[in-house]
């Protein structure tokens, strides 16, 4: 017997087989999962370290390449990159992408504890971070005064801004450049 046949004998089975046919196929095409468009984001984490006052060649023997170096053999490690600049030192992993993101921030911060008695005692603790490729800056804030110097503006930046914008719900973090500190 032919589908054609039993659509014309028997015209209400085939209309009520073919709405059922529809709603099931319908209800397994929302249980679908997607595939195509695998989570491909290299896992990346950062050590951001400060030292108010040093130089950029002092930021990089000092603490660039002591970080660096305890960092270069942890499993998985795809690239190293660094930047030292006046009162700042950044070092980005990047992991294969098969290394959890968790497990490298956890052997990242377990190397950096073995290097921080090595760092400069006036050197602010190095923050580890997991790094987002979606996470970008969103607002970039500029700061201008005819009336207040560049050290008030820091001061009043660090004070009052600073702390307010990083409890806002969404804001990972708040950073500070151009800023002018007492030597």
């Amino acid at each position: 017997m032919m589908l054609s046949d039993v659509a014309v004998r028997r015209p209400v089975f085939a209309a009520v087989a073919a709405i059922v046919l529809c709603v099931v196929g319908a209800a397994a095409f929302f249980f679908l999962s997607v595939r195509e468009l695998p989570d491909v984001d290299p896992p990346v984490v950062s050590v951001n370290t400060s030292y108010a006052g040093a130089s950029a060649e002092v930021i990089e023997n000092r603490i660039t390449e002591p970080i660096e170096q305890q960092i270069a053999g942890i499993q998985g490690v795809e690239r190293i990159t660094s930047t030292s600049r006046d009162g700042r030192s950044s070092v980005n992993i990047e992991f294969s992408l098969d290394r959890n993101i968790d497990d490298a921030a956890n052997d990242v911060r377990d190397r950096i504890s073995r290097v921080v008695g090595r760092l400069p005692d006036q050197a602010d603790p190095p923050e580890v971070a997991k790094a987002d490729s979606d996470s970008s800056p969103i607002i970039i804030l500029f700061l201008r005064s005819n009336s207040m110097s560049r050290l008030d503006l820091t001061d009043y930046a660090d004070r009052y801004l600073v702390d307010r914008l990083a409890t806002v719900p969404g804001v990972a973090q708040v950073n500070i450049f151009g800023e002018q500190r007492y030597a």
